[in-house]
C-alpha cells in the first residue's frame, strides 16, 4: 500500500484553476495587529513560493492611519497584496457584516488558500465565511504544506482528543481555508523596504442592517489571565507532581526566573490550576525561549502545545516518558527533589551577575 495521501491522485477541475493567491486575514482591534496575523502572513509566504503564487493580506476596519500602517506592516512582513476593506461598520469585530463583506471579496478575488488566526475572533469568522462558501475549514492546525501535484493544502491537526495527527486536504472545493494558534508559526523577519500592491475595497455597508451592536470593548490586558502564548519562559507541571499542594514548587521557580506556570490539561481537570494555564491542543500553544517540564509525561495533547519551544527541559522519574523523545535536555529523577534545586541554582546565580554588574 502507498504511504502517499489519496488526494495526491486527484486532479483539480478546470473551474477550481482560477483561484490563486494565498490569502491572511488580519486580526486587528483597535488599531493593533494581532501577532499570530504575521506569523501566518510568512507561512503564507512559504506557501505561495511553492505554489507560484502571490500572498495576499486582508485588513478590515474603519479608514485611519492605523489601518493604513498595518497594511505597511503586512508588506514588510512578506504580502504582496494587501486587501484594505474600510467602512465605518467595520470599526469593530461583528460577526455578520465581517463575514459578510469577506465572502463577497473572496468570491470577487477568488484566492485558493485563506488562512486566520486560531483566536478568538478567528475562530468565529472563519466558521461563518466556510459556512456561507460552503467549503472546507481545518481547524487549530499545527503544520501546513503544499501537494504540488494537485495544488492542495495538506493541513494538520490533532485528532481523537489529541491522540493522533491528521492531515485533511479540501480537495474539491476551493478557497482551502485552514486556522492556526498563535505561536505555532515562527514570527517572520520584517522587511520595512518592502512595498506591494494596495486594492482599496468600500463595501458601503449599513449599521441598520446590523442586528448586533458593540457596548463596550474590554482589552484582554484587562481580564488579569495569564498569557502563556506570549512567554519567555514557562515552567510546567503535570500529575507526576503527585499532589496540588507540591505545585508551589512551579511556582518558586516561575518567581526566580520571572516566569510563567502553565499546566497539563489533567491538572486543571483536577482543579489544580485555572484554564488560561493550561498548555496543549485544548489549552494554549506556546511557544518560549525556555520550557520547564515537570512531571508530565509528553502526551501528544500536551506536546501539540509546546514541542516548538526554543528549548525543552524535561523532569521525569520514568526515563521511558514520551517527553525524553523531543525535549532537548532530560532529566530523569524526581521534581519535588528537582525543583527546588533548580530554583536555588537559578537564584544564586542570579544574585552572581547582580553583583558582577
Amino acid at each position: 500500500m502507498s504511504d502517499k495521501p489519496q488526494g495526491r491522485r486527484f486532479q483539480l477541475p478546470e473551474h477550481l484553476k482560477a483561484y490563486q493567491g494565498v490569502w491572511v486575514i488580519v486580526e486587528q482591534e483597535r488599531g493593533q495587529a494581532h501577532s499570530v496575523s504575521w506569523e501566518l502572513v510568512g507561512e503564507a509566504r512559504k506557501l505561495a513560493d511553492k505554489l507560484g503564487t502571490d500572498v495576499g493580506a486582508v485588513v478590515l476596519g474603519a479608514d485611519s492611519p492605523d489601518i493604513a500602517r498595518i497594511c505597511g506592516e503586512a508588506f514588510g512582513y512578506g504580502a504582496d497584496v494587501v486587501y484594505k476593506v474600510t467602512d465605518p461598520v467595520l470599526a469593530d469585530y461583528r460577526t455578520e457584516p465581517y463575514a459578510r463583506v469577506m465572502t463577497d471579496v473572496v468570491n470577487a478575488h477568488k484566492p485558493e488558500i485563506v488562512l486566520l488566526g486560531a483566536t478568538t475572533l478567528g475562530r468565529d469568522l472563519a466558521g461563518a465565511i466556510a459556512t456561507t462558501l460552503q467549503t472546507g475549514l481545518t481547524a487549530d492546525c499545527t503544520e501546513l504544506d503544499i501537494y504540488a501535484e494537485n495544488r492542495s493544502l495538506a493541513a494538520t491537526r490533532p485528532t481523537f482528543g489529541g491522540t493522533l495527527l491528521c492531515t485533511i486536504q479540501t480537495l474539491a472545493f476551493r478557497p482551502q481555508m485552514a486556522t492556526v494558534r498563535p505561536r505555532v508559526m515562527a514570527m517572520p523577519d520584517r522587511d520595512e523596504s518592502r512595498l506591494g500592491r494596495i486594492v482599496e475595497i468600500a463595501p458601503n455597508l449599513s449599521e441598520d442592517d446590523v442586528a448586533t451592536k458593540v457596548l463596550r470593548f474590554i482589552p484582554d490586558s484587562a481580564q488579569n489571565e495569564a498569557q502563556l502564548a506570549f512567554a519567555d519562559i514557562i515552567v510546567a507541571a503535570g500529575k507526576g507532581l503527585g499532589k496540588p499542594e507540591n505545585l508551589g514548587l512551579v511556582w518558586d521557580l516561575a518567581k526566580v526566573l520571572g516566569a510563567e506556570v502553565g499546566v497539563t490539561r489533567p491538572l486543571v481537570q483536577a482543579g489544580w490550576a485555572t484554564f488560561d494555564r493550561q498548555v496543549g491542543q485544548t489549552g494554549k500553544t506556546v511557544r518560549p525561549k525556555l520550557y520547564i517540564a515537570a512531571g508530565i509525561s509528553g502526551a501528544i495533547q500536551h506536546r501539540v502545545g509546546m514541542e516548538k519551544a526554543d528549548l525543552i527541559l524535561a523532569i521525569n522519574t520514568d526515563p521511558n516518558a514520551p517527553i525524553f523523545d523531543f525535549a532537548h535536555h532530560a532529566i530523569v529523577g524526581d521534581a519535588l527533589q528537582v525543583l527546588p534545586a533548580l530554583t536555588e541554582a537559578f537564584a544564586q546565580r542570579l544574585r552572581v551577575n547582580r553583583l558582577a554588574s
